[in-house]
């Protein structure tokens, strides 16, 4: 394993070298370019037998205004048209077609008829019968950070930080609601496009070879960090899913048959009790006293899920289960308000460990942040082939190498191994530039590619002239957010590893 860095760039341990795929800007056809702060990745093979060849999937969460748009200020009300569609085409998500050469390398298939991109501006239908906020289009997808793959294939990824975008709607007077800006960030789209923000913050499902999408209201209406499918013995799906926010909440989705998630029960977990609470409004009448129907419900996810009894987390953020034992893993990144500075990867045991259509559970710390562990703040995981933890780290860029977070120095990539002498031991892989945070692990079928985002590089850049990153490209360029491609003998042994 690394020791913590502080430099600006990629750090790996020995045995491990990357490639840059994917640069923030980059053309992946004559009329599409990459977009940016990619997020989440999943590669989908074209042919099983064939892992070689297929379509690669990077979420595209949110924006730099002075790198994106030009936008310098705190006015944004003086920020053009033109500047808001510049915005909205950066995020979304990006579909291109990739190849792996005869040397191990990846190289994106130009102009290849599947390539392209979804947006803030793309038209995308809502999976339900009823209108939501009196449509059944939403204009876009944006906020999109991690995700999941259905067992058909397609891609389901997630809205988050949506107020960031159109705020919020305060209802507390029904006769006269009224827009809410977001307390931290107001980009101000809503000058120039009013659309609803009841219309963000779903779970969108891709299909890779078309681009189709669809936002699926069933699984309900929060900041959305990810969505982890396993399916049943009975064909029926259970979803996973987070909403990222300190004092929030996790979910469960049954859905109602297989290959379907438009119909199907939502439920909460109560962490302290082991027991996942139903957010069917025919079964709660504490429900029915504050919402219309089910609609409203999935809509206002957040309140429904705490009138039941839903157990407020410390922002539960991925969520990945354990393919050699089944544990469902969690990583609550941290609550700062609530003295919570480090984070924990949290343990769920469902009561049927094979199904997990049960609605009981033990839940407990799998590996708790801190010196001792050597990490802080957990967020996105993955498993390799192995069934070795692979996680990466979430401090902000203004917390770096300041108080508590001294020890840790930029953000990082761990694996933890599951079996072996070293089995449960945190090892550093790797380091990110700074300012960045790693996103979005995939391995890559056979396991010997790891498709990682390196995502808002020099994000606390005062200006062009003042930047804190140059990464990728070195000199005075601009940083770009990028995926990468690690690869190297040490991957394979990584994988094998038992000290």
């Amino acid at each position: 394993p690394i020791e913590h860095s502080l430099l600006d760039e990629v750090v790996l341990a020995d045995g491990l070298d990357y490639d840059v795929l994917l640069r923030w800007g980059d053309d992946i056809s004559d009329t599409d370019s990459f977009g940016y702060n990619n997020d989440y990745t999943a590669f989908i093979p074209f042919d099983k037998e064939d892992p070689s060849d297929g379509m690669l999937w990077v979420n595209h969460e949110y924006l730099n205004e002075l790198f994106v748009s030009g936008f310098d200020g705190d006015d944004r009300s003086n920020k053009t048209k033109s500047m808001v569609d510049t915005e909205m085409y950066s995020v979304g998500g990006s579909l291109v077609r990739i190849k792996q050469q005869k040397d191990g390398r990846w190289q994106v298939v130009p102009n290849d008829p599947h390539n392209r991109r979804l947006t803030a501006q793309t038209a995308i239908p809502f999976e339900w019968d009823e209108p939501i906020a009196g449509s059944h289009t939403a204009m876009g997808t944006f906020a999109n950070c991690s995700g999941g793959v259905t067992p058909w294939g397609t891609i389901l990824t997630c809205e988050e930080n949506y107020e960031m975008f159109y705020g919020e709607t305060d209802k507390s007077d029904p006769l006269h609601p009224q827009r809410v800006p977001y307390e931290y960030l107001d980009y101000g789209w809503w000058r120039h496009y009013d659309n609803p923000p009841e219309h963000y913050g779903w779970v969108v499902e891709v299909n890779p070879i078309t681009g189709a999408a669809k936002k699926l209201v069933a699984l309900g209406r929060c900041s959305h960090e990810c969505a982890t499918v396993h399916e049943a013995s009975d064909g029926r799906l259970v979803v996973y899913t987070g909403d990222d926010a300190n004092d929030e909440c996790l979910y469960k989705f049954i859905s109602k048959k297989p290959g379907s998630l438009k119909e199907g029960k939502l439920y909460v977990a109560n962490v302290e009790k082991g027991r996942w609470i139903s957010l069917d409004f025919d079964e709660q009448p504490i429900l029915q006293s504050h919402f219309k129907n089910q609609t409203e419900v999935l809509i206002y996810l957040r309140e429904a899920a705490k009138l039941v009894g839903g157990s407020p987390l410390n922002r539960p953020e991925d969520i990945e289960i354990d393919p050699l034992n089944g544990q469902v893993l969690v990583s609550l990144t941290n609550n700062k308000p609530k003295g919570d500075y480090l984070g924990e990867i949290l343990k769920i045991e469902e009561a049927d460990k094979v199904n997990k259509t049960s609605l009981s559970f033990k839940a407990s710390t799998f590996l708790a942040g801190g010196p001792e562990t050597g990490f802080a703040c957990p967020d996105n995981m993955a498993f390799d082939p192995s069934g070795n933890l692979w996680f990466t780290s979430d401090i902000s860029g203004s917390s770096i190498n300041k108080a508590p977070y001294e020890p840790y120095g930029n953000n990082g990539l761990f694996m933890v191994p599951n079996w072996g002498n070293n089995k449960g031991k945190v090892l550093q892989i790797a380091a990110a530039p700074v300012d960045a945070e790693f996103t979005g692990p995939f391995f890559s079928p056979n396991g010997d590619t790891l498709f990682l985002s390196v995502q808002h590089p020099g994000e606390r850049s005062s200006s062009i002239e003042s930047l804190t990153s140059n990464w990728p490209d070195g000199g005075n360029d601009i940083p770009k957010p990028s995926v990468i491609c690690v690869r190297g003998q040490a991957l394979l042994d990584l994988m094998h590893y038992n000290g």
